[in-house]
């Protein structure tokens, strides 16, 4: 398929081909995508979705890449990522925020409007679209928590609005991950709070954030789901895995939970040391371990 008709067809759209999506992963890895496309509005999403759909090629939706591993083969078809759409707003105790941008600037911004109900936020790397996705949470908090108004568009190009009933949101898991339509902007009720109290406990997180999570290397974030019973960080370090490197992926000294790149690390490093752990687990305690981390894309060939 020639994708450059895409171009043709949309000059304004900003988009790149036959690029490493490596350059955009957190872990610094990932194949090379056909094409790359950086839509900066709503309109801009629905062309590249009308145009994928008739010319029938494949699209894969993405936000910053911080909790996925793209594999090393790519990704074929068109790619969208979404963090040109970053914009962010307040009216009142709402703040909306369109899905590229980052979590961690919508609970600053909160903060900076004496808004409560972000905070544990405030050390979450993923972009807003990505933290709804996947109900991202951390230190007792989840977006669940939160009433969210969430805007959104099908792969028929279809605009939708959810509400927070909607969402089906559950650990680690929203309707999006079945439905696998588009996130493209959330409006988040906070509550009004005391600043310096917001100040505080933003404060206290990210002290905790940077004395326990190996933030010097690139890495996927939190790979495994907690197992009901269990900590997952425990499990593996109780067995004695941290420092195992495959390749250039180590199982990080700082965190057992973590997967870092010390070094040339590939995608194939990272799904073969996964599968490590996830073995090792099992043999030793019989419990499975399930991704967090969203693994996607092709083998190399």
């Amino acid at each position: 398929m020639d994708y450059k008709l895409l171009k043709e067809a949309h000059p304004k759209l900003n988009i790149k081909f036959n690029h490493a999506l490596s350059d955009y992963s957190y872990t610094k890895t990932g194949g090379e995508a056909d094409v790359i496309a950086f839509p900066k509005s709503k309109d801009e999403v629905k062309q590249i979705i009308d145009w994928a759909k008739e010319f029938d090629a494949p699209l894969t939706i993405l936000g910053n890449l911080s909790n996925l591993i793209v594999k090393d083969g790519g990704i074929r078809g068109i790619v969208m990522i979404l963090t040109d759409m970053n914009a962010i707003s307040v009216d009142g105790h709402y703040i909306y925020a369109e899905s590229g941008a980052g979590i961690i600037e919508v609970s600053r911004e909160a903060y900076r409007h004496s808004l409560t109900g972000l905070e544990f936020a405030c050390g979450i790397p993923g972009s807003v679209g990505g933290a709804v996705f996947m109900n991202a949470g951390a230190y007792e908090g989840e977006i669940t928590d939160i009433n969210v108004k969430i805007e959104a568009i099908n792969r028929e190009g279809q605009f939708l609005t959810y509400t927070n009933e909607d969402a089906e949101f559950a650990y680690r898991h929203s309707i999006f991950q079945e439905n696998d339509n588009i996130i493209l902007g959330v409006s988040f009720e906070l509550q009004p709070g005391d600043q310096e109290a917001i100040k505080g406990k933003m404060d206290h997180l990210t002290e905790l954030r940077e004395s326990k999570q190996p933030l010097e290397y690139p890495s996927c974030g939190s790979v495994f789901k907690r197992p009901v019973g269990y900590y997952t960080g425990k499990l593996i370090q109780d067995a004695g895995l941290q420092g195992h490197r495959i390749g250039g992926a180590e199982i990080s000294r700082k965190h057992a939970g973590f997967i870092i790149n010390v070094g040339g690390a590939t995608a194939t490093d990272y799904v073969e040391m996964i599968e490590y752990i996830q073995e090792t687990i099992w043999n030793l305690n019989s419990v499975r371990l399930e991704t967090e981390v969203r693994i996607i894309g092709r083998e190399a060939e």
